[in-house]
């Protein structure tokens, strides 16, 4: 009986033991860490808990190595929010999956973090590894699979088995952003970036400014990056494929070393070396005046050398006297003139980083051959090389624009640059005389246009405008980047604004002149106008009117907010202006317009010339229609859930939808967005703004907005594309009811295919738009608490599964609209009335 007793109770010890191993590093559900208690990875490499970095005494949930002394921190989750006292608790939950809270009592809790991930569990656990990486499991899933991870979601450091990059499916960017100071781990000025635009790259920037950028992938590393294509302790990968685009480094042997992007603009490498305990510097990306973004202009080459820029062979300084003052940004310029096709040649330099590939297309399969013939081909084409210098060489970059930020640098790899044929056959010395004056005449010319141009330009800037509107008239016609926005009078501070270019007057006139021939649409804001920029970005110029019935602070919430939301369903800004009484918005300029041009039947715009005569409604099929659905929903997703700054947009719109060339979905028109913090905080306004038809009830008739006026908006949209027809413009000859009592009337009768577009009946899968009108009903439902919040919505898109039945939508008839109608008249509850921008 005795030997019994002491093996059970030394089976229970046992077990206790292994228990306590095997829960050391994880966290279930029920299992909050307070502040003070901490998890631990398996091989005790990592830690995880509560701490407060340098002199600060606020208290944030981090990661840092276990063994090594002082406290290294490689992640942050509450970067921005962090708690004052040490009540902090750190739990997993299965709605939120990740949650940060303060407060002793229950009573007294608020939320200060959570991870918001998008996909439900039922069993939740939470596990720190050994690579540093805090990863999310279901218990009864596929561990290959966690529903969530902090490796998604980067802070200044990255680390070994780190993927940075793009996802091309959800759309996330995994990048690096430094700390404001030592003390303050919030966003800093600087991001390290990979971007995808063209040929990938990775770049430093400060805002939306290029500091400094390591040339394209060549198979080893990036060029520019010595330390990578060097490195015996790791080697580098790169991944391309229609999934995702990323880069990350593996160990060769047991070493402990961070890549950190620090709050001085400079990326590090730092090595631990045990015998000294100390963190050394391996490496620093930037490492000369060569390494800062386009120190030489166009075309021309940076060396460490005295002086560090020249013109490559073929140019000469753009202009000779600032070149020869020590002024090398505005570059070089060709001495003659290309002829295009067989005329033309091609120089070969070696020993270069390869320019900036933004403006580059590129073939992994292509051999040098077939890429020389396809850049002679073509007139644009500036230079071409090579992509890939492994097994000789293979693939094809081409570039499409003036060459940018080219440094020496010890690589064996050719670029081809595009020359005239007498550029290196050489002349006679009768021909270069007369090509010597040909060049004096021109730019004589030249000079006395622009001068005549600029005198035109400020002659125009100093007309007088409405008062009260500006700031003084007489301020310099290109000047220094301003700090405040004058309203009323008064200064109005505008936080962030280094976060987008600033653009010169000068640079807009030149971009588009404001011609009417130019101008591409008209909105609440202003005209909008077409336009270029010098290296051939095509954009569109917003320019605030003096009868806009939006200002400064529409203005300024613009500016600020898309600065920080970057997805790929929102545009784009690339900067504003300030001068005098001006306030411009410069975009990425939208090939296909907005989604009401070519998704909806406007009567009195189906003859425009533009569409020759043909219903535009028929141009998107069913499949292009679904597509757009889809990104509008994961769009306004990441507004609500996933991005830096919570966002109720106000003034979702068919018009406010805008399409690339490809149709993927832009949202646009942040002027009257709002912040929020929590997903069901209702606000309260006494100026109702947006557009008729769009504007949920609880908003249009007491101001009450909350992220589900927003739901109800997309519901309206969903409805339109799958009708083709405009909610407010609806009309049907058996009833008065507009776009969603139809709706709902063919719901109730089962009859809801009946509300598709004709067009669209070849192309249609049926079960997606029966589907699409059921979630759109959901989304329009009368009472705000019966609509499902976005994450619902994309993942009822997306799912096959049963869906609730929807109640008695809002304003189903015309009748209701008039009541509407009627509130908007008193003072307190004005709409105003927006049109697409």
């Amino acid at each position: 009986m005795v030997v019994y007793l002491i093996f059970v109770l030394l089976s229970c010890t046992i077990f206790f033991f292994v228990s306590c191993s095997n829960a050391v590093d994880s966290v279930s559900a029920n299992q909050p860490i307070k502040d003070g208690n901490t998890i631990v990875s398996y091989g005790e490499t990592y830690e995880l808990g509560f701490f407060s970095p340098g002199k600060s005494k606020n208290r944030y949930l981090g990661i840092w190595y276990k063994k090594i002394s002082p406290c290294t921190v490689v992640w942050v989750a509450n970067r921005h929010t962090p708690n004052t006292d040490a009540s902090g608790v750190f739990e997993v939950t299965t709605d939120r999956i990740l949650l940060i809270h303060s407060g002793i009592s229950i009573g007294n809790r608020s939320v200060i973090w959570s991870s918001n991930s998008t996909i439900l569990s039922v069993n939740p656990v939470a596990q720190l590894l050994d690579t540093g990486n805090l990863v999310v499991w279901d218990e009864s899933s596929n561990k290959e699979n966690p529903i969530w991870q902090s490796f998604d979601y980067p802070g200044d450091t990255f680390l070994p088995g780190m993927k940075f990059g793009k996802d091309l499916i959800t759309g996330r960017e995994r990048y690096l952003t430094s700390w404001k100071s030592p003390d303050d781990p919030s966003v800093g000025e600087y991001k390290l970036w990979l971007d995808t635009n063209g040929y990938p790259q990775i770049f430093v920037v400060k805002g939306l400014v290029r500091h400094a950028r390591l040339g394209p992938w060549n198979g080893v590393g990036f060029r520019g990056f010595a330390l990578e294509n060097t490195n015996p302790i790791l080697y580098a990968e790169f991944t391309v494929n229609d999934k995702e685009i990323y880069y990350g480094v593996k160990l060769k042997s047991s070493v402990i070393l961070r890549r950190v992007m620090m709050n001085d603009g400079n990326p590090r490498q730092l090595n631990w070396i045990e015998r000294t305990q100390e963190w050394v510097m391996y490496g620093n990306i930037v490492v000369d005046s060569c390494s800062y973004y386009g120190r030489c202009g166009p075309y021309g080459i940076c060396s460490i050398e005295l002086p560090p820029c020249s013109c490559m062979e073929g140019f000469e300084p753009r202009v000779s006297e600032d070149w020869n003052g020590g002024d090398w940004s505005l570059g070089c310029q060709r001495r003659k003139p290309l002829n295009c096709g067989t005329r033309d040649v091609f120089h070969k330099i070696s020993g270069v980083k390869f320019p900036d590939t933004r403006r580059s297309w590129y073939n992994v399969t292509m051999s040098l051959g077939e890429c020389e013939m396809v850049c002679r081909r073509n007139c644009s084409c500036t230079a071409y090389a090579n992509v890939d210098i492994r097994n000789g060489g293979s693939g094809c970059l081409l570039w499409f624009d003036d060459l940018m930020d080219i440094t020496e640098y010890e690589d064996q790899q050719e670029l081809y640059i595009r020359l005239a044929s007498s550029e290196l056959a050489g002349g006679s010395s009768f021909n270069k005389k007369k090509e010597v004056l040909t060049v004096m005449l021109s730019v004589s010319s030249a000079a006395l246009l622009l001068s005549a141009v600029a005198y035109a330009c400020r002659k125009k800037m100093k007309t007088p405008h409405k008062k009260g509107r500006g700031e003084n008239e007489n301020e310099p016609f290109v000047g220094s980047r301003p700090h405040t926005l004058v309203k009323d009078q008064s200064s109005v501070q505008i936080e962030n604004l280094d976060e987008v270019p600033f653009l010169s007057m000068y640079q807009i006139v030149n971009t588009d002149n404001f011609k009417i021939d130019n101008k591409i649409g008209e909105g609440g804001f202003g005209p909008v106008y077409k336009g270029v920029l010098e290296y051939g970005k095509v954009i569109a110029v917003k320019r605030l009117s003096e009868t806009s019935q939006q200002g400064l602070d529409e203005f300024q919430n613009e500016v600020i907010c898309i600065a920080k939301l970057q997805h790929r369903n929102l545009v784009k800004l690339l900067g504003y202006c300030i001068h005098g009484n001006e306030r411009i918005l410069v975009y990425e300029y939208m090939e296909n317009k907005s989604l009401d041009h070519f998704c909806l039947q406007h009567p009195d715009l189906l003859s425009s010339s533009y569409f020759a005569d043909e219903d535009r409604g028929s141009m998107l099929d069913w499949p292009q229609r679904f597509h757009i659905i889809h990104g509008i929903a994961q769009g306004i997703l990441y507004l609500h859930q996933d991005s830096r700054l919570q966002i109720i947009h106000r003034n979702l719109k068919a018009g406010n939808i805008l399409l690339d060339s490809e149709m993927n979905p832009k949202i646009s028109d942040f002027g009257l967005a709002r912040k929020f913090v929590g997903q069901d905080d209702m606000a309260k306004t006494k100026k109702v703004v947006g557009t008729y038809g769009y504007v949920s009830p609880e908003y249009a008739v007491h101001g009450c907005f909350s992220i589900k006026s927003d739901v109800f908006s997309f519901g309206v949209i969903v409805l339109e594309i799958v009708s083709g027809k405009k909610n407010r413009e609806f009309s049907h000859e058996a009833h008065s009811d507009n776009l969603l009592g139809h709706a709902w009337r063919l719901y109730k009768e089962n009859k809801s295919i009946q509300l598709l577009n004709a067009s669209l009946r070849n192309s249609c899968v049926i079960s997606e738009v029966l589907r699409s009108i059921h979630i759109g009903l959901l989304c329009v439902q009368h009472h705000a608490e019966d609509r499902p919040t976005m994450l619902s919505v994309v993942l009822m898109l997306i799912s096959e599964g049963a869906l609730p039945p929807p109640k008695q939508p809002a304003f189903f008839t015309e009748e209701s609209h008039r009541q509407v109608d009627s509130v908007s008249t008193l003072e307190e509850y004005t709409i105003t009335l927006l049109h697409a921008r």
